[in-house]
């Protein structure tokens, strides 16, 4: 009687058969199920990463619009120098830069003659703690840096207000090079492997820089370099300081790593990422990510490999795109470790190879939208199909 009333329930069930096994359609839509969420969670997790690169994105722009628009509004009261002045043994010269948070002078140190550059925050900086704890540790970093490749800070014993006193460093912007014509591979390569040494310098003094770009990078007639503004460095060791809503992320679009877009604090592999996009614009004279705004930009990096430099700059050899592509790998772990690292594939590039890079391969189609939309949907379809095949297959040799 008992059996006779478990056969029946077993016939009335939707999901096993006679025997009390699984219906071919019960694993057929269970397996085909979990794995389409597999995929639907995939995508959630990429829009989630881009959602929060576009806030993050927005919050900064608000944020330096705010902090600029303030310091324009109290230009005529904070900064009442003017060239002639005399700030302690500076005599102040012209004013060569001014950001939202402080302003740039070159001044004579009277003392010797030499040109020095000196940076002033701007008042609502100082009555600012933690904006002001980033303008001591910029200058703490910079007095610690000794290198030729790194502009030097000085330290000032006594002074009549609260400000930095820089080396001032002749020549131009590496951003200005780059707009005026196009970089030869051996010129490019000589900046990015000055910038490196610097780096290695730096990193093994547990500076990272976070923030690399052209407009850091100063170039004399002789082709030296200075790496310029540790605004936004962190050294290793030290209390992490954040901005409110700038803390989510710091950098700049075009040149910032995916894990810091991730709300990670960044390492020396963030700095290689920085350089690999800097070598990669010289050459093709583009960035490798491209989009109509900010958000765009960093959401690209997230989701999408670069297009192959080669096909922008034929010239590139397939060594060289190699080592961009070595030193703009999405993942860290895959990246190179070390300013070191980069230098040697650099001098040895006849040994770096070309390894076949698929995904590189077909990069500007791959990062057509609608391309990678309807690819998505097709293997989507395609999943019953497959799980399909392959059940009929199992239950053909059972």
């Amino acid at each position: 009687m008992e059996e006779a009333n478990r056969r029946r329930k077993l016939a009335l069930s939707p999901v096993n058969d006679s025997y009390g096994e699984p219906t071919f359609h019960t694993v057929f839509f269970r397996a085909s199920g979990l794995l389409s969420g597999l995929l639907v969670i995939q995508e959630l997790s990429r829009q989630f990463y881009a959602a929060r690169a576009w806030i993050a994105e927005d919050r900064i722009r608000h944020a330096k619009m705010t902090s600029y628009h303030t310091a324009l509004r109290k230009v005529p009261e904070t900064m009442n120098l003017h060239q002639g002045d005399r700030l302690d043994h500076y005599q102040i010269g012209s004013l060569v830069a001014r950001s939202g948070m402080a302003s740039i002078f070159r001044a004579t140190d009277t003392r010797n003659g030499q040109p020095v550059a000196i940076k002033f925050p701007h008042e609502e900086m100082e009555s600012d703690l933690v904006l002001h704890e980033r303008f001591v540790r910029e200058s703490e970093i910079g007095k610690r840096l000794d290198h030729p490749g790194v502009m030097k800070v000085y330290e000032v014993p006594v002074r009549g207000r609260f400000y930095a006193v820089m080396e001032w460093v002749e020549g131009r912007t590496l951003r200005k090079i780059i707009a005026e014509k196009a970089v030869p591979q051996e010129v490019a390569i000589a900046i990015v492997f000055g910038v490196l040494q610097a780096l290695d310098y730096m990193h093994d003094h547990g500076v990272t820089h976070r923030d690399l770009k052209p407009e850091n990078i100063m170039v004399d007639d002789e082709g030296r370099i200075k790496v310029i503004d540790f605004g936004i460095a962190s050294l290793a060791g030290a209390r992490r300081l954040t901005f409110g809503d700038l803390s989510e992320v710091m950098g700049t679009p075009d040149y910032i790593s995916p894990e810091q877009l991730k709300s990670q604090r960044g390492d020396r592999r963030s700095d290689l990422y920085a350089i690999g996009v800097m070598l990669y614009e010289m050459l093709s004279g583009q960035t490798p990510f491209s989009g109509s705004n900010p958000f765009a930009v960093m959401n690209d990096r997230l989701v999408n490999d670069p297009a192959p430099p080669r096909e922008v700059n034929p010239h590139i050899t397939p060594e060289m795109q190699e080592i961009i592509y070595r030193a703009l790998e999405r993942e860290p772990d895959k990246r190179y470790k070390s300013a070191e690292q980069f230098m040697w594939d650099l001098l040895h590039e006849d040994e770096v190879g070309s390894p076949e890079r698929n995904e590189r391969v077909d990069g500007k189609e791959g990062k057509s939208p609608i391309a990678r939309r309807v690819m998505f949907y097709l293997a989507l379809a395609l999943i019953p199909v497959v799980i399909l095949g392959l059940l009929m297959h199992v239950l053909r040799h059972n």
